[in-house]
């Protein structure tokens, strides 16, 4: 097999994989965004969460069924 073909293999497989590194590149860059948005909500829950239970919760331990 001659030099030229070669080179040409060599090329177009770097090109493929230049495109698929960008892709998962992508890939990446808005799964961080997303974690970062769920953090951010769950933070806001737990807050939310902190304030209620604040409010019903200040009674001590909750009181057995009735039925034990």
């Amino acid at each position: 097999m001659s030099l030229e073909p070669r080179m040409i293999e060599l090329e177009t497989r770097q090109a493929f994989q230049d495109d698929t590194l960008q892709a998962l590149n992508d890939v990446v860059v808005e799964q961080g965004r997303v974690i970062e948005r769920l953090q951010l909500q769950m933070a806001e829950l737990i807050k939310r969460y902190e304030e209620i239970a604040g409010q019903y919760g200040s009674e001590g331990e909750e009181a057995p069924p009735p039925h034990y």
